[in-house]
């Protein structure tokens, strides 16, 4: 690793360029190289977050992914087409290591919360040096866009994928506190679904592009339809010890 550049794991936060760290703002602007994840086609909502961190001339990498629909980690598809992505992914980033060039590689939010960035860490942590800058988490914006207090006193805050099986989902939802609920985008009716299961629709709070703009924020009940798009996600409060 002596003559091997760093790889530098970036949260940008959830969506507002102003909750991007000071860390993070001065890493992207000395960075030799700017990576990033993005739908083939688009520059990415990571890279559109820090717009104006990146230096002039600064060379970027766009990983361009295979599929765009959340779907089960065990569906022979995800396995073929995305496990294959970050492999290829990764050796791209270890050609820039390997010649002696630093990556910043972007991640919404956090990059060790549900985030691809922890798929190509753990295929290059033990060949190059890496430092991962943490950031404001999607649901941490969510829940000050709603101003939803998640937790109270001994309140056990659980977080699901959307991905879940209904059964699932409702198991888990009426044993624990509070929620956040991610992965939304087809499996909105699902979801919604298991919150009723669980009795919990009149606490449930729908946000929609939380901290960017074009946000909602709305109570679950009151949103009609089933049209979810990705930067969506679903909070559920808890109700414990208050003062």
């Amino acid at each position: 690793m002596t003559n091997s550049g760093t790889l530098h794991g970036v949260g940008v936060g959830p969506g507002d360029p102003e909750l991007v760290t000071v860390r993070a703002a001065r890493l992207i602007g000395s960075a030799p190289v700017l990576a990033y994840f993005a739908k083939r086609g688009r520059r990415g909502h990571a890279r559109t977050i820090v717009d104006a961190y990146v230096r002039p001339g600064t060379e970027e990498l766009p990983l361009h992914y295979p599929l765009t629909t959340e779907m089960s980690f065990a569906d022979p598809l995800y396995v073929r087409e995305v496990g294959g992505f970050y492999a290829e992914a990764a050796e791209a980033l270890a050609a820039h290591l390997s010649a002696g060039r630093d990556v910043v590689l972007i991640a919404e939010g956090d990059p060790l919360f549900y985030g691809s960035f922890m798929h190509l860490y753990v295929r290059l942590k033990d060949r190059f040096s890496v430092r991962i800058t943490p950031g404001v988490t999607g649901f941490s914006g969510c829940a000050s866009a709603a101003g939803l207090p998640m937790t109270w006193g001994d309140d056990v805050l659980a977080v699901l994928p959307g991905t879940l099986a209904e059964d699932d989902l409702t198991a888990r939802l009426q044993g624990t506190d509070a929620a956040v609920i991610m992965k939304l985008g087809s499996n909105f009716p699902k979801v919604r679904r298991a919150i009723d299961r669980a009795g919990l629709a009149h606490r449930a709070i729908y946000i929609e592009r939380g901290s960017m703009e074009g946000e909602v924020v709305l109570p679950l009940p009151e949103k009609t339809d089933d049209a979810s798009p990705y930067f969506s996600l679903i909070l559920i409060g808890g109700e414990g010890r208050r003062p």
